[in-house]
């Protein structure tokens, strides 16, 4: 039997995460042996093992923004250092076909991989965009490691190969395979008293939390009985952000109307959305605004990378400038005003993501670039 093995650098629930989940259900389903290398325990570890995956807890050096100074980067080269002859060992032990590197996080894979003699492919879910051209090609360079490269959005596959020229035949553009919801589409449940908007995602500057809030300021500013719902928690060392969003929300403005509610089943919280919000700064693809359609919510997105390929503006939902919340606010409204138009955006939503964002298709595309060739 063929052996794939994947390598992740989290074990939570978010869009990387998730996908990582299909990719492994891909496999199994075209008859492959699928291991999975992660650097904890965590939810995401009970979702690969009931999709047919045996995990593994392996000590990786996970490339993080606190490393870019001196002292990050000489702690990550000498956790390099002792942890890649185990990372070769588990490598040779298992014997893969193929080596998946999920994300740029963990290049040290790409380099153990080879050092195996195991050639690897490496799924892109990052697009840094607007960092130095040197970050860019020191993020970007180790995929020259890999045989393939697949990204989920043109925007991604731009920023690799505007990094790296040199990657540019081997990079594959595979928008991510989303489901829908369990049965019928959610129904709004009540909820709280007056217009629900609800934000899933990580509390980041990446994900504009932070111009959400001051969206619905803005909103209830203007006399709307308006509350907002952030579903996500932060990554370990952003603590400091959260500390900013609730000292933001328990102003005048806000106070009483905005629930953190952490890490939470977003199919609910769409059933009792009024708008589902999703306004990055930054986004690579955008997992959650898929979902939000094909939960048939009335969706407002930033017009930004892969969100700009999924969101239709005025055909599936409403686009506006990353960073604006009074565009934000201001398009919220126009939903919230004419729910009749928001009903129809949503509809045409959900048949738009289905046909373009669906897992049969992103299963098929994966396991044919990520198994072996026949015939």
């Amino acid at each position: 039997m063929t052996t794939v093995l994947l390598a992740h650098a989290s074990a939570e629930l978010y869009g990387s995460d998730l996908q990582l989940v299909e990719t492994a259900t891909a496999l199994r389903e075209a008859g492959a042996e699928v291991v999975v290398a992660l650097p904890r325990k965590g939810p995401l570890v009970g979702e690969l093992r009931d999709a047919g995956a045996d995990v593994e807890i392996v000590d990786m050096p996970v490339l993080r923004k606190a490393h870019l100074n001196p002292r990050g980067i000489i702690g990550l080269f000498l956790h390099t250092l002792r942890t890649t002859p185990r990372m070769v060992g588990i490598v040779r032990r298992h014997r893969p076909h193929t080596v998946v590197v999920n994300t740029v996080t963990i290049p040290v894979w790409l380099g153990v991989s080879r050092l195996a003699g195991v050639a690897p492919v490496c799924h892109v879910h990052e697009a840094e965009a607007d960092a130095a051209l040197p970050v860019r090609v020191g993020l970007n360079a180790p995929l020259l490691l890999a045989r393939d490269v697949v990204v989920n959005s043109a925007t991604a596959r731009d920023v690799v190969v505007g990094a790296v020229p040199a990657l540019r035949r081997r990079t594959r553009i595979v928008y991510n395979g989303v489901p829908g919801p369990d049965g019928d589409r959610p129904v709004p449940d009540g909820g709280p008293q007056g217009a629900h908007v609800v934000l899933v995602g990580r509390l980041s500057p990446r994900k504009g939390t932070d111009v959400a809030l001051d969206a619905v300021a803005r909103l209830r500013g203007d006399g709307r009985d308006v509350r907002l719902t952030l579903c996500g928690s932060v990554f370990a060392g952003y603590e400091w952000f959260e500390d900013e969003l609730r000292a933001r929300a328990s102003r005048p403005d806000l106070a009483g109307a905005v629930d953190f509610v952490g890490y939470a089943d977003p199919w609910v919280w769409f059933a009792r959305a009024d708008v589902v919000v999703v306004p990055s700064r930054v986004e690579p693809f955008g997992n959650v605004a898929v979902q939000a359609l094909r939960a048939e919510r009335p969706l407002v997105a930033s017009r930004t990378q892969g969100l700009a390929e999924i969101v239709r503006d005025g055909e599936t939902g409403r686009s506006v400038p990353p960073g604006d919340p009074g565009a934000l606010a201001d398009a919220v409204a126009e939903l919230l005003d004419d729910p009749e138009r928001a009903a129809r955006l949503a509809a045409a939503g959900r048949k738009d993501a289905e046909e373009r964002f669906g897992v049969a298709r992103y299963r098929t595309e994966m396991a044919r670039i990520i198994l072996p060739r026949r015939g």
